[in-house]
C-alpha cells in the first residue's frame, strides 16, 4: 500500500517521518487523506503529530509527521524475550492514557491496529502509539473507516474479522494481546479461532508459573472473546494495571521505562536524505540494509574511496598523540574555546561529542599550583598574576552593556583559599585563578551579555538557597577594577541570584525586600526597581529567556516547582509538573526551545532533565543522559554553553568533593575541570561574540 521514510526537514532542521500512499484509487486516496485529518487534530504526548499533508499528481500522497526515535515493542520483545512486570504495567498504562484521549475525542477515534510493532519506546524511555492507517471515526451510529478492516493474527479481536461492529473495546483487546506478548514472549491464540471453539487462550501462568497473579488476571480479562466481558473503557483497564503493580499513578519527571540501547548510525548515514523504508502495515526490512540502499551509489562509492585516507589520517593523529602528548590538548582547545568552530561542528552533526584529558606530564591547576596568566584571553606568562585585595567601593553607576564579548572561559565559585570567592578558568580547566578576594566572600557569578562584567553576591560563605545580608556587586573583568555595588535602593534585606538580561539593560534577582523571597528586576538605564512576583511561597533562581521577554523561576509550594512569566511579571504559569520532587536551578537553552533543570529526590541527590517549551506543564521531561546510558552522577546548577553544545555543572560523584564538570548537551563525554579538595560550584559560561 505504501512506505514510511525517515527524512530530514531542511527548513526546521529536524528528522520527520514521511508516509507515502502509492495505491491511488479513489477509495484508498480518501482513506489516506482521512488518516491525515485524524492525526492533524491530535495533541497528546504519546501520539505523533502531523506537520503537513500533500499530493504529488500521478505519484503519491504524503503525510509528514513526528519521527519517533527508538525501538518498537516488537524489537524489544525480540531482544529480551519477556519484559519485567513493571514495564508491562507502565507501557500498558501509558497506552491506556492515549486510548482514553482517542476514545473521548469528538467524534471518538478507534485505533484498531494496536500491536507491538506500533508501540515505540523512545531514547528517553517514553512510550508512543503510532500508525493510524486502520483507525476509524465513530460518528453517531455511523462508523467511518480510514483503511481496510485488516487483521493481525493474535492481536485482532474476533469482531474485527467479520461484519460485527468494532468500538473502543476492540482496542482494549489488542492492547491486552500486546501486553500478553510482552509479558510471556508468546503471541496469544488467534481471536477468531477462540471464538469458533478451535482454540483456547493459554493462561499466562501456564507459560510463566511465577508470574504476578494479579497482572496475569488483568491481561486475560482484556482478552475475553465477548466484548462485554472485557474492560469497558481504557480508564478501567489502566486502573486495573496500576493496581496489579500496587501503583497509584505513572511516575512523573523521569523515564517511564528503560530506554533502548544506543545504536550508532551507520557511517553512510547522512541527515539529508531518506534513510529508512519499510512496507506500510508490513514487516520492516532490516533497517541497516534500508539505510544503505537509501544512499545514492555515488555517495557509497565516495565513502569507500575515502576510507583508506581516513585510516591514514587517524593513524597519523595517534602517532602524534604518542610522540607529542601536549598537542592533542592544544587541538582540543581550538575546538572547545572558539565557540564558532564548536557551533559549526555541532550544526553539522548534533551527535558530535568531544573528549578531553590533561596532557601527559602536565600538573592539574590548583590553588597550590595555579596556572599562570596575564589576561583573560588565555595568554600565558611566566609569573602568576597578583591577587588584588578587592574591597567594595562606590564607583560610577553601571551602564547597559553591548552584546558580544570573549569566549572559552567559565567563572565559578570556590572556597579553596579559605573563603568563597569567584574564580575564572578556561573551558578545558586550565589557568584557574581568582577574580575576587573579598573579606566576606563572593559567589553566584553571572556574566553580562558582552562578557565584560560579572555580577555576583557578597557576603557568601557557602552554597545556599538564601544568603544572609548579601548584596549584588558588579566587577568589570576587562580592567579588573574594584567591584562596586549594584545601585539598587538601599534595604536591610538580602539580594541574591543575579542574572543579566540578554540585552544587557536589566538584572533580575531574588530578594527578601517584600518579606518572602520574590523576583525583582533592576533597570540599568533608568535605575528603576520592579517587583515581579508577590506570592506567599518563596521564589528564587530567576533566568531570562534568550529573547528577554520571559523569565523562568522556582516557586516553593510544598515542592519546588518551575514557573515562567513575562519580563514584567504577567502571565505567571507553571512550567514543570514533576510530582513529589524538587525542581531547581533552571537554565534556558540559547535557542529558547527548552529549559534544563535539576530534580532532587528525598535524599537531595540532583539529576538533570530537559523540558521543551512547547511541552510546558506536562510530564514530558527528558533525563540527561537518558536512562541506560552511563550515569554522570549528581548534576547541580547546570549552565549551557553559549553555542548550546556543552553543559558545565557542579557534581560530587564520590559523595563529598564538589567540583566543576563538563559534558556534551546529550550527557556524554563527562570531563572533570576542577580537582581541588574544597567546594566548587555555580559555573557560568562567558558569553560569545555576536556577529
Amino acid at each position: 500500500m505504501g512506505s514510511v521514510y525517515q527524512a530530514w526537514d531542511e527548513n526546521l532542521g529536524i528528522s520527520v517521518a514521511v508516509k507515502e500512499n502509492q495505491f491511488l484509487t479513489d477509495e484508498y486516496a480518501r482513506q489516506f487523506q482521512r488518516e491525515a485529518n485524524i492525526l492533524a487534530s491530535l495533541r497528546h504526548p504519546s501520539l505523533p503529530r502531523v506537520g503537513d499533508y500533500f499530493t504529488v499528481p500521478n505519484q503519491g500522497q504524503y503525510l509528514i509527521m513526528d519521527f519517533i526515535e527508538g525501538e518498537d515493542l516488537r524489537e524489544r520483545i525480540e531482544r529480551i524475550t519477556t519484559l519485567p512486570d513493571e514495564e508491562v504495567i507502565l507501557i500498558g498504562a501509558a497506552i491506556c492514557d492515549a486510548l482514553n484521549y482517542l476514545h473521548h475525542r469528538y467524534p471518538p477515534i478507534i485505533h484498531r491496529d494496536i500491536k507491538p510493532g506500533n508501540i515505540k519506546i523512545t531514547p528517553e524511555g517514553q512510550v508512543s502509539l503510532v500508525d493510524f492507517g486502520l483507525a476509524k471515526l465513530m460518528i453517531g451510529t455511523q462508523q467511518t473507516t480510514t483503511g481496510a478492516r485488516a487483521m493481525t493474527p493474535g492481536y485482532s479481536p474476533p469482531e474485527q474479522y467479520g461484519t460485527a461492529p468494532t468500538d473502543s473495546r476492540t482496542d482494549i483487546y489488542s492492547l491486552g494481546a500486546t501486553l500478553y506478548a510482552a509479558f510471556t514472549g508468546a503471541i496469544p491464540e488467534d481471536g477468531l479461532a477462540r471464538a469458533t471453539g478451535k482454540a483456547d487462550l493459554t493462561p499466562v501462568r501456564a507459560l510463566m508459573p511465577k508470574a504476578n497473579r494479579k497482572l496475569a488476571s488483568v491481561i486475560e480479562k482484556a482478552l475475553e472473546v465477548d466484548p462485554d466481558d472485557r474492560y469497558q473503557t481504557a480508564v478501567e483497564f489502566r486502573k486495573a494495571l496500576l493496581n496489579a503493580g500496587n501503583m497509584e499513578r505513572l511516575p512523573e519527571g523521569q523515564s517511564l521505562v528503560t530506554p533502548p540501547p544506543y545504536t550508532p548510525p551507520p557511517e553512510e548515514m547522512e541527515p539529508a536524505g531518506a534513510t529508512l523504508a519499510f512496507g506500510y502495515n508490513s514487516t520492516p526490512q532490516d533497517p541497516m540494509v534500508a539505510r544503505r540502499l537509501s544512499l545514492p551509489v555515488s555517495r557509497r562509492n565516495r565513502a569507500r574511496k575515502l576510507m583508506p585516507i581516513s585510516l591514514v589520517i587517524i593513524g597519523a593523529i595517534a602517532l602524534i598523540a604518542i610522540l607529542q602528548p601536549g598537542i592533542p590538548q592544544t587541538v582540543l582547545g581550538w575546538i572547545i574555546s572558539p565557540p564558532a568552530a564548536t557551533s559549526t561542528l555541532a550544526a553539522a552533526n548534533p551527535e558530535v561529542t568531544l573528549t578531553s584529558s590533561p596532557p601527559a606530564g602536565t600538573p592539574e591547576a590548583t590553588s597550590e599550583n595555579p596556572s599562570p596568566t596575564d589576561s583573560l584571553t588565555g595568554n600565558e606568562s611566566k609569573t602568576p598574576a597578583p591577587v588584588e585585595n578587592l574591597t567594595p567601593t562606590i564607583t560610577p553607576t553601571p551602564t547597559p552593556t553591548k552584546v558580544g564579548g570573549s569566549a572559552g572561559q567559565i567563572a565559578f565559585s570556590s572556597d579553596r583559599t579559605g573563603s568563597m570567592q569567584v574564580w575564572l578558568m578556561n573551558t578545558d580547566g586550565s589557568q584557574q585563578r581568582p577574580l575576587t578576594n573579598l573579606p566576606d566572600g563572593a559567589c553566584k557569578p553571572a556574566w553580562s551579555p558582552d562578557g565584560a562584567k560579572l555580577a555576583f553576591i557578597s557576603p557568601c560563605k557557602e552554597r545556599k538557597d538564601r544568603y544572609d545580608g548579601s548584596k549584588i556587586f558588579v566587577l568589570d573583568v576587562t580592567n579588573e577594577s574594584a567591584p562596586y555595588p549594584l545601585p539598587v535602593p538601599p534595604s536591610p534585606a538580602e539580594d541574591y541570584d543575579p542574572v543579566w538580561s540578554p540585552d544587557g539593560n536589566r538584572i533580575a534577582f531574588s530578594s527578601t525586600r517584600a518579606g518572602n523571597p520574590d523576583v525583582f528586576v533592576f533597570n540599568l538605564k533608568d535605575q528603576s526597581l520592579i517587583q515581579l512576583t508577590n506570592n506567599r511561597a518563596p521564589e528564587k533562581y530567576p533566568v531570562w529567556s534568550p529573547s528577554g521577554t520571559q523569565i523562568a523561576f522556582v516557586r516553593d509550594i510544598s515542592y519546588s516547582q518551575l514557573w515562567i512569566m513575562s519580563d514584567t511579571g504577567q502571565y505567571q504559569s507553571r512550567f514543570s509538573v514533576s510530582g513529589e520532587v524538587n525542581d531547581m536551578w533552571p537554565n534556558w537553552s540559547p535557542d529558547g526551545n527548552y529549559i534544563l533543570f535539576s530534580q532532587l529526590n528525598s535524599a537531595n541527590v540532583p539529576w538533570l532533565v530537559s523540558l521543551r517549551y512547547e511541552d510546558r506543564n506536562t510530564t514530558n521531561s527528558t533525563r540527561i543522559p537518558p536512562r541506560g546510558q552511563p550515569d554522570v552522577g549528581p548534576v547541580a546548577q547546570a549552565n549551557i554553553s553559549p553555542d548550546g553544545n556543552w553543559i558545565a555543572y557542579e557534581s560530587w560523584p564520590d559523595g563529598s568533593n564538589h567540583d566543576i564538570y563538563l559534558m556534551t548537551i546529550n550527557g556524554s563525554n563527562k570531563m572533570r575541570l576542577t580537582t581541588d579538595k574544597d567546594f566548587d560550584f555555580g559555573p557560568a559560561w562567558r558569553p560569545v561574540p555576536k556577529s
